[in-house]
């Protein structure tokens, strides 16, 4: 961001404080020994000075550039009212014009800050959803990902299901048409994903061995494994479903979220591509990187 003209002589200004200060602080202390030196000590603090005095002059140089190039105030800042709080003959009145000064730089500076978010945010077009922002129509586009047909959702999971050898698939619906899979993962995991339309919503995994009703998925989903090595890879499922989320590809979406979780299927046989060791902190690789599927501790994952 560039900076204005009144700003940048403020920082040559700190500069050439800053220069001044070092200077008086080595004319004060003098040179140190620290038994390297050759020269004698005379001849190192004269080669201090004129150094320092030699960057205090190109500072003082920049300065009046800076100076130079200031155009000067159309007028008297307008205080307004403010300007009586300095009349105030008591004591606990007296200190409130400061402050308030120093509010209305602070509020300045969060509109500047404000400003450029919003600068920033426009362009940023990734949504949830997907809808036409078309002028012409009087009435936004709802989104269809949300009120596809359950034989469409049904379709793709089916073929999702036949893509993958080792991998159970039990379709459920226990919130009228949204479904909720129970997903067996051969005998390493379970994973049980919610879904809204064709979107994933919600993934939970436990341990293959954990009880899993399939008449109550619905209040598994608020059941955490025992597990320390599934919470993990849960945090992790949530973070993939939201890398993969696409709302214009739907169905790209769920079979690269599908693939992913596939690759958990050598959980406890896979070695750590970064640092090589099979467990680490007592864990195994629980991270998959989301491009590759290479397996990573979660301390190694580039």
């Amino acid at each position: 961001m560039e900076l204005n003209p009144m700003q940048l002589a403020l920082n040559t200004v700190r500069t050439l404080r800053l220069e001044l200060m070092q200077l008086i602080i080595e004319i004060g202390e003098g040179v140190k020994e620290d038994g390297s030196q050759t020269d004698t000590k005379d001849n190192r603090y004269m080669y201090s000075m004129n150094e320092m005095v030699g960057k205090l002059g190109l500072h003082m140089r920049d300065l009046e550039q800076v100076v130079g190039s200031l155009s000067s105030p159309p007028g008297a800042m307008l205080l307004y009212n403010t300007s009586f709080l300095t009349q105030e003959s008591t004591s606990d009145r007296q200190a409130l014009y400061t402050p308030l000064v120093s509010s209305h730089k602070w509020l300045d500076k969060v509109h500047k800050f404000s400003s450029n978010a919003v600068q920033i945010l426009s362009h940023n077009s990734l949504k949830k959803s997907y809808y036409n922002s078309s002028t012409n129509k009087k009435k936004r586009q709802q989104s269809s990902l949300h009120n596809i047909s359950p034989q469409a959702v049904d379709v793709l999971l089916t073929n999702i299901d036949r893509m993958f050898p080792d991998m159970s698939i039990t379709i459920t619906r226990p919130c009228a048409s949204n479904v909720v899979l129970l997903v067996g993962l051969s005998r390493v995991l379970q994973a049980i994903i919610s879904f809204k339309g064709v979107m994933i919503e919600w993934v939970i995994v436990k341990g293959f061995n954990e009880p899993i009703n399939p008449n109550s998925l619905q209040q598994e989903l608020w059941q955490e494994s025992r597990y320390h090595v599934f919470r993990k890879i849960t945090d992790h499922a949530n973070a993939a479903m939201l890398h993969f989320s696409s709302p214009t590809l739907p169905d790209l979406s769920v079979r690269s979220f599908m693939t992913w979780l596939n690759s958990y299927l050598i959980l406890f046989n896979s070695v750590c591509k970064a640092c090589g060791n099979r467990l680490l902190n007592a864990y195994p690789p629980t991270w998959r990187d989301l491009r590759s599927l290479d397996t990573y501790h979660y301390e190694c994952k580039p």
